[in-house]
């Protein structure tokens, strides 16, 4: 028993996040969330739209938002991440996106330096999206 305990202590134990998944795509939302929770973390996804951002994050107060670029309204995810990082400049956020040009756009805005955010460009492996939010929830 002491010995497991030993083995146990020796590894590195993730911290539990509380990751919030804006996500338009049913099947990504729920790939994405079922991933996470299967790794211990606490995953409130939603179709949310980047109008309703606010009211969500306040409520849910989550360790990482991952954010899809494209929304279904006339805001997009740079929009919400600029939304959330007004109100909390702490927050950390990863945006997934198909766009490689987001990268620039994000590189560009002086708003996002020195802030917490990410970008993953699309097609992504499902353990470089958890390495990816644990790497910006620990900066």
């Amino acid at each position: 028993m002491a010995h497991e305990r030993s083995l146990l202590m020796g590894k590195k134990e993730k911290k539990q996040l509380t990751i919030m998944i804006i996500e338009d795509e049913q099947d990504i939302l729920l790939l994405y969330k079922d991933y996470l929770m299967s790794k211990g973390h606490k995953v409130l996804a939603t179709s949310t739209t980047a109008n309703e951002i606010m009211s969500d994050y306040d409520r849910i107060k989550p360790d990482v938002a991952i954010i899809d670029y494209k929304l279904p309204t006339e805001k997009n995810g740079i929009d919400a991440a600029t939304q959330i990082l007004d109100k909390y400049p702490s927050a950390a956020i990863m945006i997934v996106t198909a766009y490689d040009t987001v990268k620039k756009e994000v590189a560009n805005n002086s708003f996002f330096d020195n802030k917490r955010v990410g970008i993953l460009i699309k097609p992504i492996r499902l353990s470089q999206l958890e390495n990816s939010i644990i790497n910006i929830a620990n900066q």
